[in-house]
């Protein structure tokens, strides 16, 4: 399954994504003829690691779908940010003219464009998932809804969980179970850890992070794991899956804080679900919950029935996601580590930019 990643380049030749960065664009630099390939910031390496990772040493970088191949697309510059709008549109079509199932953008700013709408629509029509982060407060203070593109309607909007986020159920009231850095807004669809991760860096190395954006690619890797799964299911079914199986938070049923709750790959793979037509993102769909009684095995697209047994492959994914999984987002991930901050200062990893500038979310 290829899931395109519009961030700040990827670098292929690190060891947990060897054989997995697909050739890209990079549309910073068009005359470096680095195919995207290349990340002089290392937050796109961080996303795409998060994803598809294969942790070759057993203490890197593990994606929760390690299966997938990522088409990197550069669209931040060496200080992480954009300042065209224009550019994110043309990253997400070419995204979807080269054959992506699923798209992250890990990145947004205060302002709507129309040309990145424009550009999420034709997504849409070309039956693509597309996976947003909601954006943190500490980027830029002045800005207090989630960022832009994931307040467009039919966007995965993703917010971040804290360290404290443990014990979680349904009606779960605690307010450490939020990423105190996450902005939330009603456009809030699905909340994923956002602390606690390991990324993989440019060179071959290893950092902790924190942020909504690297929350966003947990819930792209388990969209592109449904889509994997159930190869003839519609982006608005793949949707439909990842929230209707969703672990409530906060008040029960959707909210400004938690959207739909905490994403839950095991459930999203193995429940029964009825078929929806349209996005239950948009206004003129609404989602359809999940059965409660999870299906033992893989289900046809919509839950019709169950299909023939899975390839051993299939299996052992499931079973390494099912290790731990109401506990946390995904064993595969990692997601239990300590807490180490990404520091940025006078690198310029983490910037503070002007209400009218895109920017990353570390």
């Amino acid at each position: 399954m290829i899931v395109a990643v519009i961030d700040s380049g990827v670098d292929a030749s690190h060891p947990d994504l060897e054989g997995q960065v697909l050739p890209g664009v990079d549309l910073v630099d068009p005359g470096a003829g680095d195919l995207g390939q290349v990340d002089p910031v290392g937050h796109g390496t961080t996303v795409a690691a998060l994803i598809a990772g294969s942790n070759q040493d057993s203490s890197g970088a593990e994606g929760i779908a390690p299966g997938a191949k990522i088409l990197p697309i550069r669209v931040l510059d060496k200080a992480n940010k954009y300042d065209d709008p224009g550019v994110i549109a043309q990253a997400v079509r070419w995204a979807v003219d080269h054959k992506a199932a699923v798209i992250n953008l890990s990145l947004g700013g205060a302002l709507r464009s129309e040309a990145i709408a424009g550009a999420l629509q034709y997504a849409a029509a070309h039956d693509v998932v597309v996976v947003a982060c909601t954006g943190n407060i500490a980027t830029d203070t002045s800005i207090h809804q989630v960022w832009y593109p994931a307040r467009e309607p039919g966007v995965v909007a993703v917010a971040g969980l804290g360290a404290q986020a443990k014990s979680r159920g349904a009606g779960a009231q605690s307010a450490d179970m939020l990423w105190s850095g996450s902005l939330t807004g009603p456009e809030t669809v699905l909340a994923a850890p956002a602390v606690n991760l390991t990324g993989a860096k440019p060179g071959g190395g290893y950092w902790q992070v924190q942020g909504t954006s690297f929350a966003a690619p947990l819930v792209a890797g388990a969209a592109s794991l449904v889509r994997a799964r159930f190869p003839r299911m519609s982006a608005a079914n793949v949707i439909n899956r990842l929230i209707g199986t969703a672990k409530d938070l906060g008040p029960k049923g959707r909210d400004d804080r938690f959207g739909y709750g905490e994403v839950d790959p095991v459930a999203a793979l193995r429940t029964e679900l009825g078929e929806v037509g349209d996005n239950p993102l948009t206004a003129e769909a609404e989602p359809v919950q999940a059965d409660p009684t999870p299906v033992e095995g893989p289900m046809r697209p919509g839950g019709a029935a169950p299909m023939p047994s899975s390839s051993s492959a299939d299996r052992e994914l499931e079973q390494r996601l099912a290790g731990d999984g109401r506990e946390e987002l995904s064993a595969v991930a990692g997601l239990t580590a300590m807490l180490l901050i990404l520091m940025a200062g006078a690198a310029g990893v983490l910037l503070r930019n002007n209400r009218r500038r895109g920017r990353h979310s570390l």
